[in-house]
């Protein structure tokens, strides 16, 4: 994560499970918000969670040496050099269409005191 720009630094919540991220998104966001959190059971993936009301969809982003995608259904998407590519690159619409939730606004941590919700 060292890599990747100040804008994913700043919505990149680390370890915090599912719970917890729900209820970030429930409090502190709307439909389209979104946050980037480490996945519970994949070792070096990524869960890129979106609210949609009433749920939380959440996506796996792996890495290969192709680069990162998303990883659904089975299939590997189109791939992207970094993190911050590839979530401004839904965030934008300039992927095909792929049932992803529409991405509108990350839930900036840097935006207020987040304190553990576990």
């Amino acid at each position: 994560m060292e890599r990747e720009g100040m804008l994913v630094q700043s919505y990149y919540y680390g370890r915090i499970g599912s719970e917890a991220t729900e209820r970030l998104l429930e409090r502190y966001g709307h439909d389209g918000s979104f946050l980037l959190r480490d996945s519970d059971t994949v070792q070096g993936a990524y869960c890129l969670c979106v609210r949609k009301a009433p749920f939380v969809h959440t996506y796996r982003l792996v890495n290969s040496t192709a680069g990162w995608s998303l990883q659904g259904s089975g299939i590997r998407l189109q791939n992207f050099r970094t993190l911050e590519t590839l979530v401004e690159s839904f965030r934008n619409g300039t992927v095909s269409d792929v049932g992803v939730v529409p991405l509108t606004d990350p839930v900036d941590k840097t935006d207020f005191v987040y304190v553990e919700m576990c």
